[in-house]
Formats: structure tokens, sequence, C-alpha cells
């Protein structure tokens, strides 16, 4: 257990470099705040944390920087019931309440807003069930054998599939399959597709089996393509200025599958009277690639079950406070507004 001031002067450790990513003296404490001490027994105490390994000299400066593990503990311990200021919680809400309804351009413009606030990138998904769900076929003629399939699952999510056929087919019959399907496979998953009892022609057959296939596919994955901002924020950070960094950063976004190794940590905090926000810092990832980052998500779901991600992603000396309360607002936000525009 630390005692009062020791936590006093770690939370001032910490603060101190995340506003200025510079090691932080014990004679900076002692100079800027008054915490009726001697300069020595600020010395001392910085000495025990280091010791703990709350904090750790980057180089042989007097200068230290606070760890992973004083993150965490900022984190579980320091954080008590922290909140966006409500000038920029109402300038938030009016902005959504502005924009247009269309699902993706109103997830985009939660990202922008969310990687302003937190001055870091923003992470957010566009809703997605554990099963999707069959809602409206739609089938277009592209040549005299080949189909256009436009499937609208019940998340929104909208899936385009080219089908070949076995003969000619005209415009007509095609709206008439749509309109079959329509009626016949409303509401339901791939599974329940492929075991209803109906004829169907050998044409009718192709169809069905691209969208089951289709809609297979899209159930392997977690998560739905994530809505990216905050780019030149987050690279513009002194943590980036190694170009390697960079190009290992870059290549990590390229990587179809890079929120799944994300989301699959474990380290959760609490926010009161709200969501669940996972906090995963530095070396807790998994993936070496990820351990020079910390994230910030939350979930967020619709009236029908299904659920997206919103998120931060950072360098470890990020400022959690805001990160977590940003996190927290915008996961409330699209809980309880995103049904407004997805149809």
């Amino acid at each position: 257990m630390l005692s009062s001031r020791k936590i006093t002067i770690l939370k001032l450790i910490i603060n101190e470099y995340v506003f200025e990513a510079t090691p932080v003296a014990s004679e900076a404490i002692a100079r800027n705040y008054d915490l009726q001490v001697s300069p020595a027994t600020i010395r001392n105490d910085m000495a025990y944390l280091e010791e703990a390994g709350y904090i750790m000299r980057p180089h042989t400066s007097a200068g230290r920087v606070p760890t992973d593990k004083a993150y965490r503990y900022y984190v579980e311990t320091m954080l008590n019931d922290t909140n966006i200021p409500l000038d920029e919680q109402s300038t938030v809400i009016q902005a959504l309440r502005e924009k247009e309804k269309g699902l993706e351009d109103w997830l985009k413009l939660t990202a922008n807003l969310l990687a302003y606030l937190v001055q870091n990138m923003a992470i957010v998904t566009s809703p997605k069930n554990t099963q999707s769900r069959f809602k409206y076929l739609d089938l277009v003629a592209i040549e005299d054998y080949v189909a256009l399939l436009i499937l609208l699952l019940y998340d929104a999510n909208i899936k385009k599939e080219t089908v070949r056929l076995p003969s000619e087919i005209t415009q007509e019959k095609l709206f008439d399959i749509a309109h079959k399907f329509n009626i016949i496979y409303s509401g339901l998953t791939a599974s329940e597709i492929m075991s209803a009892k109906i004829n169907l022609s050998p044409k009718e057959k192709m169809i069905v089996d691209c969208i089951v296939n289709t809609m297979a596919t899209e159930d392997k994955q977690e998560y739905n393509k994530p809505h990216l901002k905050g780019l030149s924020l987050i690279l513009g950070q002194p943590e980036f200025s190694d170009s390697v960094m960079v190009l290992d950063f870059l290549q990590l976004l390229e990587k179809e599958n890079w929120l799944d190794f994300i989301c699959s940590g474990d380290s959760v905090v609490e926010i009161p009277a709200a969501n669940k926000i996972r906090v995963i810092i530095g070396k807790e990832n998994h993936e070496e690639i990820l351990q020079d980052l910390s994230f910030v998500i939350g979930r967020y779901k619709t009236s029908s079950e299904a659920s997206g991600i919103v998120g931060v992603m950072g360098p470890r000396r990020m400022d959690y406070a805001r990160a977590i309360s940003s996190v927290n607002l915008f996961s409330t936000l699209l809980s309880t507004s995103i049904d407004k525009c997805m149809y």
C-alpha cells in the first residue's frame, strides 16, 4: 500500500509526464507544488516509487517517467467519477443532432468528435449482431448470366456479391425471386435459411447459397471494419518521432484483424453508473507491435442487441481520465441514439 503522500507524488508525476512528455525530476515537484515537505523527502518518496516499479529512469537523467504499473494504478485507484465538461458535452450532442440521418456518416462524425476530444486516434465500428439476420434483398442483372446480389442485414449492414447463373435470366425474373425471398426469409439467420423447407429452382438455389455464404462469412467476423479518425493527432505525439515506430504502427492498421488483437484483452475498469470500459496499457497488449500503445475501449448496443466498438488509441502517455470519460460519453450516446439513423 502506498501512503497518501506517495500517491499524491505519483499522481503529480503522471500528470506532468502526460502533458509535458518529458521525464519529471524531484526538483520540479518540489518547486511547482506545495507539498509542505522538504525536497529531500520528495526525493526519498520518488526513490521508493522507483524501487516499487511505479516510475523509472528512461536514461541517466534525474527525471523519472511512469511505468505501465503506475498507469494501471492510476486508472484503477485515482480516477473517481470523471466526466467531460458540460459545455463540451453539449457541443458534441448538438453536432450529432444536426447531422442528417445516415448510419455511416453519423459514425464517421462520432469518430471525428471523439478524436478531437482526446487528441488521439478514435475507433468506431458500425453495429453488428452475433448472428446476422436477413432483412431485404435486391437482385440486379449485370450481364445475361450474372446478377448483383445486394443484401441488407438487420444491423443495417449492406453486403454485395455477384452470382453467376447457369442460364440467362431477365431483370423481371430477378425482381420476382427477390420479392419471394424477402417474404419467406425476412428475419432469418443463415442456418434458418438453410433449414427452410422451400422448393427452389436451380437458379434460386444458387442465389440462396450465395446469401447463406455471405451471411456465414459476416458471422465469422467479430467486429465490422472500424472508422478511424485522428491519425495525424496520434502520429504528432512525441513517441512517434521514431520512424520505425511510425512504420510499425501503419503496418498494424493495414492488418485485417488488428482490432481482434486489442479487444481480446481482459483489463476492465468500471465507470460508475455506465458501461464497462476496457483499458489496455502498454505491455498488457498480447501483441508485441501494440506494446507501445494504450487503448480505451467501450461497447454500445442498439435496441436489437447489435453492438459496436467505440474507443481511443494512443501512446501509453495518454490522458486516461479524459479518454475514459470521452469513451463513456460516446458509448452512452450511441447506445441511446443510434437506432434513429440506422433505417
